[in-house]
C-alpha cells in the first residue's frame, strides 16, 4: 500500500503514545489466535514480533486457509467426526495452524468434533508435534510416523478421510497424496506440488522417438524447456486423474511470485451426485495426453479408474 507524501511528512503529536509491540502483533493475527504456537513454531520471535520470512510464511498459511476453511465447514455441518490428514507435514505450521484458526479462533466455544492427522516420515519431527499438541492442548491432533503408501492402509487412520492436503509435496510425494486419498475416499484434496522431475525425465528418455512422432516434441526439445514443460504436464496430468476420478478441479495461484516460486494450488471436490459424463470424458482425454507425449509408461501413476457401468 503506498502512502502520500504528506501522509509520511505528518508527525504524531506530542501526546501521542507510540503503539506497544504486542499491539502491533496483534495487527499481524487472528483475535484469539495462539501466541504461544506461534512462538514454538518460530512464526513470531520470543519478543512476540514477526521478522520478513516467518510474515511471509505466515501470509502463505493464511491464504491457504481461505480455501481450507470452507471445505472444513462442509464437511462438518454434513457429518459428525469430520477428518483431515496433511501429508508430508513437517513440522506440521499447517495442521497446527488450520486447527488453531479453525477450532479456536473461528468455532470458539462451539461444539465441533473434528480430527487432524498430520503424516511425516521423520520420526523428530513427530515427536516433536506430538509434544507441542500435548502442550497447547490440542486433543484432536495426532502424529504418524508413516510413509503415505503405509499411512493408506493403517489401523492408526479412519478406513474414509474428508479432506486430504498436500504443502509443498516434492517430486512424486503429490501423486502419492492423491492415491491417498482416492484410497480414502476424500470429498476433497488441497495440493500445493513442488520439484517435479520425474515426468521430466520419462521425456528427456524418449525425446528422439516422440520428435520423430510429432512436432509437439518441439516442446521439451531443449533440456531447459524439458524440466519447464515436465513441471507443467505434471500437474496438468494431476488435474485429469483428478477428473478422470469424478472430482471437479480448480487451479489457481497460492500467494502472489514475489513469496513463492512453487506457486500452483490444486483444490479438487467430489460433487454430491456423479458426473459420468464427465468422468468418462477426462479418462479418454488423460489416456490421449499420456500416448501423445510418450508417457504411457506412468499409466499406472497417473492411474484411471475402471469407467463407471
Amino acid at each position: 500500500m503506498q502512502i502520500s507524501s504528506s501522509a509520511r511528512a505528518a508527525k504524531p503529536s506530542k501526546g501521542a503514545a507510540k503503539p506497544s509491540p504486542a499491539a502491533q502483533v496483534i495487527e499481524e493475527l487472528r483475535p484469539g489466535q495462539s501466541i504461544e504456537l506461534l512462538k514454538e513454531l518460530h512464526i513470531l520471535t520470543r519478543e512476540g514480533k514477526l521478522n520478513q520470512d516467518t510474515r511471509r510464511k505466515l501470509k502463505q498459511v493464511y491464504h491457504l486457509y481461505q480455501f481450507i476453511e470452507p471445505l472444513l465447514s462442509e464437511v462438518a455441518a454434513r457429518k459428525a467426526g469430520f477428518t483431515l490428514a496433511d501429508h508430508g507435514a513437517g513440522k506440521s505450521y499447517l495442521g497446527f495452524i488450520l486447527y488453531d484458526l479453525f477450532f479456536n479462533v473461528a468455532h470458539a466455544g462451539e461444539p465441533m468434533d473434528g480430527h487432524v492427522y498430520g503424516i511425516e516420515t521423520r520420526a523428530e519431527l513427530v515427536d516433536k508435534s506430538r509434544s507441542l499438541a500435548a502442550r497447547l492442548g490440542f486433543a484432536r491432533m495426532s502424529f504418524l510416523n508413516l510413509t503415505v503408501q503405509e499411512a493408506t492402509t493403517s489401523a492408526e487412520l479412519p478406513s474414509t478421510v474428508d479432506i486430504v492436503t498436500a504443502l509443498h509435496a516434492c517430486d512424486t510425494a503429490t501423486d502419492d497424496a492423491i492415491a491417498f486419498g482416492l484410497a480414502k475416499g476424500a470429498r476433497h484434496m488441497v495440493l500445493v506440488p513442488c520439484c517435479q522431475a520425474e515426468v521430466a525425465g520419462v521425456l528427456k528418455k524418449s525425446r528422439a522417438l516422440s520428435l520423430a512422432k510429432t512436432p509437439l516434441a518441439e516442446l521439451w526439445r531443449h533440456p531447459l524447456h524439458t524440466r519447464e514443460f515436465g513441471s507443467q504436464i505434471t500437474n496438468v496430468l494431476r488435474c485429469l486423474q483428478l477428473e478422470a476420478n469424478g472430482y471437479q478441479v480448480t487451479v489457481t495461484e497460492l500467494v502472489g511470485w514475489e513469496h513463492s516460486m512453487k506457486n500452483e494450488l490444486i483444490l479438487a471436490s467430489r460433487p454430491a451426485q456423479p458426473q459420468a459424463g464427465k468422468t468418462r470424458a477426462a479418462q479418454a482425454r488423460l489416456r490421449e495426453v499420456l500416448d501423445e507425449l510418450g508417457l504411457g509408461e506412468l499409466t499406472a501413476r497417473f492411474a484411471v479408474q475402471a469407467e463407471p457401468a
